[in-house]
């Protein structure tokens, strides 16, 4: 280790020290070869002594004053150097201008400033050599990492990114973890930097070489270090790391880090929104603002993983109130918690209540008078919902009809259904009640005041239900990972992403649409699985089995999210759509409510009176064998 690294404390006086050396070997040395005009006699070593005092204090003071002692050498860069100059230069202006005042007859302004320069000079070299010295003692460190990947502890990895973030992970792994990670190299796509370092490690290429890299060095994990990149090149680069046999985790920004004392803290996993490849949404805010400011707001199943995001972002418009109702009392405890933490001015009330409750529901609109109504309360598990169908009719069906009839009576602006892809030619109870409650609405639209609409998507990444934490939890433990089908297809998008978009969509209502959002590409559930598990550092169905379940009872192999009978129009949005509102009236509805009212009222009814009565009531209700052979097909 460099001696140097044993003043720790004492660094400041040892530099202090130094820069006192550097002055009076300066201005002695100055007087003679600069000045040429030195006599070794009494006097002129009273003078000379009396310049070099002169001189020590001024340069001290404002090496001080300008805090040049407060840097870590180390990490010194040009700026700092700069400094060191300047405020050498400004040291002696400083001497020139006291010798004059005071009549010193000490050296000249020319002298002076000559010597300035000199010392300027002699401070940035001194520290220049500190800060070599010991960054050859960091990356002699780091050249033992070939002996150090001989124990068995330490795991090989790779950093893709030549940015900030990672001279920072480096030096946190240095200081931290270097017992746990043998970092081998870095890649990175900017060709001027292949072949340089950074902080010792050496950048061995671009993304082309991140395969032949990762087997040729035994790389057991790779940290994604780049911050500022598109969804796509991100997607892609991604896709090439699952080629390999690494775990892949990916890093935060620098000031995240930063902030962050352990950098292991910061790590994440791939996260499948990561490889899905998506671009940010790009949202009207001003509109968005106008929907919500200063209106009183309320979200049905606040608490769950759509409403509770509904939430978090309506908090951010200023709505003159916000209203959680669910009938889980621990979600809504938990978001309105941290509601009230990010929020301490928002006036917020959580409400436990059923939608199924028609009497306390009125109580809720009469109470409170919410204008803008998101609905998001349902039952949504499929294979649930098919043992259970007659729960799902009681809470998708009449708790959609409460929450619809309450807000025309209490004269609601807005009411947003919150729909699914599954009540496209639906083939299962959950999908065929979401269809009656979107038919509702639509119904309802032509008769009330109330602007009715409803927002259509697919599946919601880190949603209850989602197949996502299902896949994390299985690989976690070991596997199998789960697939019910080979050939089974779903559309996926994050929960914030379609959150915002339902608050555009509703920006867009006028009464009557079924807004459908773009969910960009489907994606294969068993690719899915794959490319889970290779991100996390396994091979599949080598280290972690993939176990085909075969199909669940209403489950179908391809989701839809237009009606073959629905007519689609642009927005203003590239990733809404509008489904025109089909020709069924008020009337036709209630005799819709009150087949399912007497369906629920007769004990005798099995679950498959349930399902062909659900039939009869909803026309595009299909077996799902049908509705996978047509897709398959397609």
């Amino acid at each position: 280790m460099i001696p140097i690294k044993r003043f720790g404390k004492y660094r400041r006086y040892f530099l202090i020290l130094i820069d006192i050396v550097i002055i009076i070997v300066a201005y002695f040395f100055g007087e003679a070869f600069i000045c040429d005009t030195v006599r070794f006699t009494l006097s002129e070593l009273t003078r000379i002594a009396l310049n070099i005092i002169l001189a020590l204090v001024v340069y001290e003071v404002i090496l001080i004053c300008f805090r040049l002692y407060n840097n870590i050498t180390r990490f010194e860069v040009g700026k700092d150097y700069l400094l060191y100059f300047l405020s050498s230069i400004f040291s002696g202006l400083l001497v020139c201008i006291i010798n004059n005042m005071f009549h010193l007859h000490l050296l000249t302004f020319k002298h002076n400033m000559s010597i300035s320069a000199l010392i300027g000079i002699a401070l940035i070299s001194y520290r220049l050599a500190i800060k070599i010295l010991l960054n050859y003692d960091t990356e002699q460190v780091w050249k033992q990492k070939a002996q150090e990947a001989k124990d068995e502890n330490k795991r090989n990895l790779l950093i893709i990114g030549g940015g900030d973030a990672t001279r920072t992970i480096i030096d946190s792994i240095k200081h931290s973890m270097k017992k746990q990670y043998n970092i081998v190299g870095i890649i990175d796509d900017s060709e001027g930097k292949i072949g340089y370092r950074i902080r010792g490690i050496k950048i061995l290429g671009n993304r082309n070489d991140i395969i032949e890299t990762a087997n040729n060095l035994n790389v057991n994990d790779i940290f994604f270090s780049i911050a500022n990149i598109d969804a796509k090149n991100k997607k892609e680069i991604l896709n090439i790391c699952q080629q390999t046999k690494a775990r892949v985790r990916i890093l935060p920004g620098v000031t995240e880090i930063i902030t962050n004392k352990k950098l292991i803290e910061n790590l994440k996993n791939v996260e499948i929104d990561d490889i899905l490849g998506r671009d940010p949404i790009k949202l009207d805010n001003e509109n968005i603002d106008e929907l919500i400011k200063d209106n009183t707001i309320l979200v049905t199943g606040g608490g769950g993983s759509i409403g509770s995001e509904l939430c978090r972002q309506i908090a951010k418009y200023n709505p003159k109130k916000l209203i959680i109702l669910d009938i889980y009392e621990n979600n809504a405890y938990n978001i309105q918690m941290e509601l009230e933490r990010n929020y301490p001015t928002l006036d917020l009330t959580a409400i436990i209540a059923s939608v199924r409750d028609k009497k306390k529901i009125e109580w809720v609109f009469e109470t409170y008078k919410p204008q803008i109504v998101f609905h998001a309360a349902a039952h949504k598990h499929v294979p649930l919902m098919e043992v259970s169908p007659l729960e799902a009719i009681k809470n998708n069906v009449f708790g959609t009809y409460n929450v619809v009839n309450a807000s025309d009576k209490y004269g609601v602006k807005k009411f947003i259904l919150i729909s699914t892809d599954k009540a496209v030619n639906p083939t299962n109870i959950m999908g065929a009640t979401k269809r009656m409650c979107e038919m509702i609405i639509q119904a309802k639209d032509k008769t009330s005041k109330t602007e009715f609409a409803g927002v259509r998507f697919g599946n919601v990444l880190g949603s209850n239900g989602s197949v996502v934490p299902l896949f994390k939890e299985q690989i976690e433990t070991g596997g199998p990972v789960t697939v019910t089908h080979k050939d089974i297809i779903r559309y996926f998008m994050t929960i914030s992403e379609a959150v915002q978009l339902v608050l555009q969509s509703a920006t867009y209502a006028k009464g009557g649409e079924i807004f459908v959002l773009d969910m960009g590409e489907p994606v294969k559930i068993y690719d899915l699985a794959v490319s889970m598990i290779k991100l996390s550092g396994y091979e599949p169905n080598v280290d972690i089995a993939i176990k085909v379940t075969g199909l669940r009872p209403g489950e179908k192999l391809y989701e839809e999210l237009l009606m073959n009978e629905e007519g689609l129009e642009k927005t203003d949005h590239e990733k809404i759509f509008i489904g025109q509102p089909l020709e069924m009236g008020m009337s036709e509805i209630e005799e819709k409510i009150e087949k399912l009212e007497g369906l629920i009222e007769d004990e005798r009814n099995t679950n498959e009176d349930v399902r062909q009565k659900m039939k009869s009531i909803v026309p595009t209700f299909h077996e799902p064998e049908e509705m996978n052979e047509k897709g398959a097909n397609n």
